[in-house]
């Protein structure tokens, strides 16, 4: 597949996509997220939970190391340029808030024998669960059910080891 690179991503340097990066819910494709985007941090001081910062070139980003998003649609709200808007202008559509998908590690302690139930416990939308291992008798690595999790990031800071990540679904900007 081949990706678009923006004006901006160009002049910056940005020349791959990254993957890991992840903008606020509702935002529009990269390529125009990062040439419109004036920088104005509207949608971080907005964020109730404090999980949008300024990433490089004053676009935001989100970080889950604080929390996990709600949806609240802050900061949708405050873009003065409409980038996070939940309509597209061109097509009338709602866009989804995004898709992420959300990966365990193999530092996950759960798969190593101890107990741990904290990112099913945090997750609200029971996208999360644990087959038991009957050979081992212990849980193993937790299971995701993409279809249903939303991507709020709740499992992310309270896992003690750091095995849970989301990163960006790539789509061709394109189609």
């Amino acid at each position: 597949m081949v990706s678009a690179i923006s004006r901006a991503g160009f002049l910056r340097g940005r020349f791959n996509s990254d993957s890991t990066t992840i903008r606020p819910p509702w935002a529009v494709f990269e390529t125009e997220l990062t040439d419109q985007c004036m920088g104005l941090a509207s949608c971080v001081d907005a964020c109730p939970e404090g999980i949008i910062i300024k990433g490089r070139g004053g676009i935001p980003e989100i970080s889950f190391a604080s929390g996990e998003c709600t949806f609240c649609g802050d900061c949708a709200k405050a873009c003065p340029v409409g980038l996070l808007g939940l309509v597209s202008n061109k097509d009338e559509v709602q866009r989804p808030h995004w898709e992420l998908h959300l990966s365990v590690s193999d530092v996950c302690i759960s798969d190593k024998g101890v107990v741990c139930h904290i990112c099913p416990e945090k997750c609200d939308a029971k996208a999360i669960g644990f087959d038991r291992t009957a050979a081992r008798g212990i849980l193993g690595k937790p299971n995701i059910n993409q279809s249903i999790c939303t991507g709020c990031g709740a499992c992310i800071a309270p896992c003690p080891v750091g095995a849970l990540s989301l990163s960006t679904i790539q789509h061709n900007e394109a189609a």
